[in-house]
């Protein structure tokens, strides 16, 4: 069986993109809410800060969406190479 790889990218790309901007948002409205999570993010994605606007849950469910996606059509791909 193969894994279809563009439907594993959106899948992994829309599900960790959610999930930044959901604590992004959850951040803004209470200051403590994901703080730590959100700071080591901060430090791989450049341009990416933790300041509780929507400016910065934006650009992290960007980038989520995109490294989610990447991430995910990699597992495919290995995934399909593998099970060989």
């Amino acid at each position: 069986m193969k894994l279809d790889v563009k439907g594993m990218a959106l899948t992994f790309g829309l599900l960790w993109g959610g999930a930044m901007l959901v604590v992004g948002v959850v951040n803004m409205i209470s200051g403590d809410y994901g703080q730590l999570f959100l700071a080591v993010m901060a430090s791989l994605y450049p341009g990416y800060y933790v300041g509780g606007t929507i400016r910065d849950a934006i650009v992290g469910g960007l980038y989520g969406l995109v490294d989610g996606g990447i991430g995910g059509a990699v597992l495919a791909l290995l995934y399909n190479r593998l099970s060989r």
